[in-house]
């Protein structure tokens, strides 16, 4: 999390911009995950989103294709941080 205010805004704005220059591809902007736990198999439990894919958030897209979502992901607001990454899986509609 931005540690100013005025970072808070800026980071604000890019996930503005990001999400308006998806359109209608947008269909759940989402919302930031603030803890997770980790129920394996065996019934252990770990805090913290121990597991292979510790989510911090979502969003939601539709795109013509798998390589298309990849390419609208590339400019998510958390890759600024090259730290950072983002996930790209598809939803099956069942």
């Amino acid at each position: 999390m931005p540690e100013t205010e005025e970072a808070m805004g800026e980071l604000m704005e890019a996930w503005g911009a990001w999400f308006g220059s998806m359109g209608d591809a947008l269909l759940d902007g989402g919302n930031p995950i603030a803890g997770a736990r980790t129920v394996g198999g065996d019934g252990s439990v770990s805090d913290g989103g121990g597991g292979a894919n510790p989510l911090t958030g979502y969003s939601l897209i539709q795109a013509d294709s798998f390589d298309a979502a990849v390419e609208i992901a590339k400019g998510c607001p958390v890759l600024a941080n090259a730290e950072s990454s983002v996930e790209v899986a598809e939803a099956i509609d069942m």
